[in-house]
């Protein structure tokens, strides 16, 4: 998955704009990713990957990269 389909997905999670996202976002680099965020965007990569993630798939989330890279890694 392209990293603005990543973007997208994560603005859905965190309730804003993609375009208030920066290409380099990480966990805390912006208000709107909070925990329950991060909780909305792993049910989010769960539903589009067609599987649950194991706890430690969840908290190596950390970054938009780390979102592209486990979307493309599950295509």
């Amino acid at each position: 998955m392209s990293p603005p389909r990543a973007k997208r997905l994560l603005a859905e999670a965190a309730n804003c704009d993609p375009a208030a996202i920066a290409d380099d976002a990480a966990i805390g680099s912006f208000e709107s990713w909070d925990s329950l965020a991060h909780l909305r965007l792993v049910l989010a990569l769960e539903e589009r990957i067609g599987r649950q993630l194991d706890p430690d798939e969840s908290v190596r989330i950390e970054t938009l990269s780390d979102i592209a890279a486990l979307l493309a890694a599950n295509e």
